[in-house]
């Protein structure tokens, strides 16, 4: 980590990260209730300040294992003077076991982790338990918006994705989506595009019917 990382680590943990071990309350997290959009895995959090500095009516929850991108963005959340983000540093999966059934407006993958030699494609976030549990959480109509330069990933999210009846394509069925105007540019999306990588966007519905 670098040192200003380090420091807003120290500094700021206490006022934006989360030590509860529990359930998850995000009326006690934010101090009111407002619409909740997840960010697994939020790298050093260009999207999730973009977002939330363009929605201070709604709040953020980012999950992210890397401690210099989690400084990084306690950084910026200082510089900018931004209140609706909270942060969680544990494992997504864990996370998601803790927030309250029917809490999440939107959830977020954006430019997870490829894992992209075959032997360790069964470590891929997205993979039906991980469905499950989203389904879960969203409320009836949220969304859950993934995007990857890699195609096979590309690929095996849509598959994944179709084969869940929690869920509804917002493209065809069995299409990839647009890339909607408002998301946000990241650093890892710049360097996939820098490489000569395509960029796909997955974005599914969560049916009305409870899972």
């Amino acid at each position: 980590m670098m040192p200003a990382q380090r420091q807003a680590l120290d500094e700021l943990w206490t006022s934006y990260g989360i030590r509860e071990a529990g359930v998850l309350n995000p009326g006690l997290l934010f101090g009111r209730q407002a619409p909740l959009y997840l960010e697994i895995g939020f790298g050093m959090g260009d999207a999730l300040l973009e977002m939330a500095g363009a929605h201070p009516e709604n709040d953020y929850l980012g999950v992210e294992v890397h401690l210099p991108g989690v400084g990084q963005l306690l950084l910026r959340i200082r510089e900018k003077g931004i209140t609706n983000i909270r942060i969680d540093r544990r494992d997504a999966i864990e996370v998601l076991e803790l927030l309250p059934a029917g809490s999440l407006s939107g959830a977020f993958l954006l430019f997870p982790d490829p894992w992209s030699k075959k032997r360790h494609h069964k470590r891929r976030l997205v993979q039906p338990p991980f469905v499950n549990k989203l389904g879960r959480l969203l409320k009836p109509g949220g969304f859950f918006h993934a995007a990857t330069d890699w195609a096979d990933y590309a690929q095996h999210i849509l598959e994944v994705m179709e084969a869940s009846d929690g869920f509804v394509n917002l493209a065809d069925s069995g299409s990839f989506h647009p890339r909607p105007p408002d998301r946000p540019m990241t650093r890892f999306e710049q360097r996939g595009l820098n490489r000569g990588h395509v960029v796909k966007n997955l974005l599914y519905k969560r049916a009305n019917s409870i899972l």
